[in-house]
């Protein structure tokens, strides 16, 4: 077991979190048809986001949580991530966090399943943490917060070898291995089946720094090519794209750990061209059904008295 792996999820985790809540309080605040309209301002919301990024972000609490350990339990993740939510004016009931937790869950686990390289971990976790400062741009102080977060985060991964990222993303796996649970958008999307297992498609870019698959080469004792012959690979596979950024600012190229729950979702590149061009022209309106179905669970989302 990897000892390097709770802090990225919990980032990750806390990401999907985050994307989740703000979506819900944008749509509290604007839907015409919701019971609870007027009760999240504009400035509620950015308080909830600012009160938990603050908490989250914590310089004490990331030292710590940066230090070598194991990975938590569910339970002990789901306690954690529940007072982080409860960092703010806001309140959620047990049903709505379970569920809440499970969708989290299950968007980071979709993630890791699909990341082409054990080191593009880093680039998932790069991309929540880009988001999550795009939600704090107005307050410099959490802002800041996040900033050093990150450049702790790059100074301990990056001495990391190709072998500790592969452990780290076993543990992953191994952490996720009894998760199905099933969720609209994705089951929508043909990207998960009935019995809550994701079906990974057999095309796409290969990993950077790899060839396509499909030549088998022969070479003699001086390193020259004698022969070679192809061989049916049973997938479509493309030449891989570039490397993303691992620094502080940069184009990480891939989009695992972007918001799913925005009005329009970028498709990863593993999907076919005429998914991607569809989901780019058009409103996302699986992700509202699978945010509708949180907001029917979420009726215990209240706000806390603000003390004087």
């Amino acid at each position: 077991m990897s000892m390097r792996t709770l802090p990225l999820v919990f980032i990750n985790l806390g990401g999907e979190m985050l994307y989740i809540l703000d979506q819900r309080l944008q749509t509290q605040n604007t839907s015409e048809g919701n019971s609870q309209k007027g009760v999240w301002s504009e400035n509620d919301r950015k308080r909830v986001m600012n009160d938990i990024i603050g908490t989250m972000f914590n310089k004490a609490f990331m030292e710590e949580l940066l230090k070598p350990q194991e990975l938590y339990s569910h339970r002990a993740l789901k306690t954690v991530l529940t007072r982080l939510a409860h960092a703010s004016i806001m309140r959620l009931n047990p049903a709505s966090m379970d569920r809440l937790y499970e969708l989290m869950v299950m968007a980071f686990k979709h993630q890791v399943l699909l990341c082409p390289r054990p080191r593009d971990l880093l680039l998932i976790s790069y991309n929540h943490m880009d988001n999550i400062k795009q939600f704090v741009r107005d307050t410099p102080a959490v802002l800041n917060q996040v900033d050093e977060t990150h450049r702790k985060i790059i100074e301990v991964y990056a001495a990391l070898s190709e072998g500790e990222f592969q452990l780290l993303r076993q543990t992953l796996l191994t952490f996720f291995q009894d998760m199905h649970i099933r969720v609209s958008l994705f089951l929508k999307d043909k990207i998960q089946n009935p019995n809550g297992r994701f079906a990974l498609t057999t095309s796409g870019p290969v990993p950077h720094g790899t060839i396509v698959p499909g030549l088998i080469r022969v070479f003699n004792s001086r390193g020259r090519e004698v022969r070679h012959w192809e061989f049916p690979t049973g997938g479509s596979y493309t030449s891989p794209v570039r490397e993303g950024s691992l620094e502080l600012f940069g184009d990480r190229v891939t989009s695992l750990g972007s918001n799913m729950y925005s009005v329009t979702r970028p498709e990863e590149t593993h999907t076919s061209k005429s998914s991607s061009s569809k989901t780019q022209q058009a409103h996302n309106p699986l992700a509202k059904e699978e945010l509708n179905l949180l907001a029917r669970l979420m009726g215990g989302m209240q706000v806390q008295p603000l003390p004087m």
